[in-house]
């Protein structure tokens, strides 16, 4: 079972953090009371905020005493609770605003190099207000104003942890994928219309007449794995059947081909379509296409038989323009001129693979994702639809293969597509993945009072 990310909440005493500890483990658990220092020791428990899983720590109050004292012993379990910490929770009191021990904290918090959410509680009705503002002067970026007791602000304390949980969850649960995906064999599978040369193409590249080839179309039947090794680097290349148009198809087995083709688009990490330079492209080569880019797989084209196509230029230059039409939602897929004949292109095609496959596995920091994000948003700030300001906070990676990610704000679902896809084309062209497939969704808190209406 992957582990759950852990969240310490910390602030001086009295400020109510056992309280928010309680409400988000859903039972008392921690010992509330007026009184300061009721808390001595480190309590975990597992915490539910709407769909967010996490283990959150509850930490004695921080309090600037000498090492040896109770005090000074308590402030040293804090501080291994933040340690072993994925994110504090700095929580102050909105009522009493900063106090000395407060910006001490927050100096504290910053050397440890954790993600910080700066939480203004007791911040119900207008009392808050002022030590809200106030704690801007800490330079941790916005608070969030709840109230642990009556349960207010959860939904914004949700969007500011939402970000950082699913970023450590992602990373947790990709870091073997992706460390077999840089280490282990390239998956990649050859598709395509009949007797556009696949099998020839295979055999080319493994060196010897491994498939069966011929002037028939339709020789291949089962999708073939062929293990391969490219100047040191392991390959598994993936031979499959012909894919007709749909209408074309009414022999049994030729639809259970097809449908085992289309599996191992699901296994392969970077697809290779095949086209004949003697046909050029056609309406069938753009839907193998989009069913590759529709499965989240990296895309390569090679134009195979260029060895006996004519007018090269005009028909690369062509081919070009008829993708990038066809193909808009992804633009730039990488178009390689080979003969799986003479084996000419082939060293480049095999190339182009494993650089595309970096690219499928790519993952940006959360910080760099952020700074281009502000940048994105400064250049062309979001529309504001019958005058309502549509307000994005952040963005995650949520995933990479394909490259994943989740946007944070509020009335996202009113975000026109123009939008979605100015961000979409800048993730891409600056943040390095190029012509691969990246998904973009959004996510706004959750109303934790929709559910009261009507009641």
């Amino acid at each position: 079972m992957a582990r759950l990310p852990v969240i310490a909440i910390v602030g001086r005493p009295n400020v109510g953090k056992s309280t928010l500890f309680n409400r988000l483990v859903g039972k008392k658990l921690a010992l509330v009371d007026d009184q300061p220092g009721v808390t001595r020791d480190r309590r975990e428990g597992d915490a539910r905020l709407f769909d967010l899983d996490f283990r959150i720590i509850d930490t004695a109050g921080y309090e600037d005493e000498d090492a040896q004292s109770l005090p000074g012993r308590m402030r040293a379990q804090t501080e291994a609770a933040v340690a072993g910490a994925d994110i504090a929770l700095f929580l102050f009191d909105a009522r009493a605003g900063l106090t000395p021990l407060d910006e001490e904290i927050a100096r504290w918090l910053r050397a440890t190099e954790r993600p910080v959410v700066l939480v203004g509680n007791k911040a119900e009705g207008r009392a808050g207000e002022a030590g809200l503002y106030e704690s801007f002067g800490l330079g941790m970026g916005e608070p969030v104003g709840l109230s642990a007791e009556h349960g207010e602000g959860m939904a914004d304390l949700f969007g500011r942890l939402a970000p950082l949980v699913d970023e450590i969850v992602a990373e947790d649960a990709g870091a073997e994928d992706e460390e077999e995906g840089a280490e282990g064999p390239l998956k990649l599978a050859i598709v395509g219309r009949p007797n556009a040369g696949k099998s020839t193409l295979v055999n080319r590249l493994l060196g010897e007449n491994r498939l069966v080839t011929g002037p028939e179309a339709g020789i291949t039947r089962d999708s073939i794995t062929v293990p391969w090794e490219w100047q040191g680097r392991r390959v598994d290349l993936i031979d499959t059947a012909g894919m007709r148009k749909r209408a074309k198809v009414n022999d049994k087995l030729e639809k259970l081909s097809v449908a085992d083709g289309l599996r191992a688009v699901d296994f392969a990490e970077v697809v290779v379509l095949m086209l004949d330079a003697t046909k050029g492209l056609e309406h069938q080569d753009l839907k193998i296409a989009d069913t590759v880019l529709q499965e989240g797989r990296a895309l390569i084209i090679a134009v195979n038989k260029w060895d006996v196509a004519e007018d090269r230029k005009g028909l690369f230059e062509g081919l070009s323009r008829a993708l990038d039409e066809g193909l808009a939602q992804v633009r730039g897929v990488p178009l390689l001129p080979v003969s799986a004949k003479t084996g000419q292109g082939t060293d480049a095609l095999i190339e182009a693979a494993f650089a595309t496959r970096e690219a499928w596995s790519k993952r940006v920091s959360t910080g760099e994702l952020n700074r281009w994000f502000r940048d994105a948003i400064e250049r062309n700030p979001p529309p504001a639809p019958k005058g309502r300001r549509i307000k994005l906070r952040y963005i995650t990676q949520a995933r990479t293969r394909p490259p994943s990610f989740v946007l944070f704000g509020t009335r996202v679902d009113q975000l026109p597509t123009s939008y979605h896809r100015y961000l979409l084309n800048g993730i891409r062209r600056d943040l390095g993945f190029g012509a691969v497939p990246v998904r973009l969704t959004m996510r706004a808190p959750k109303n934790p009072y929709d559910g009261e209406k009507g009641a």
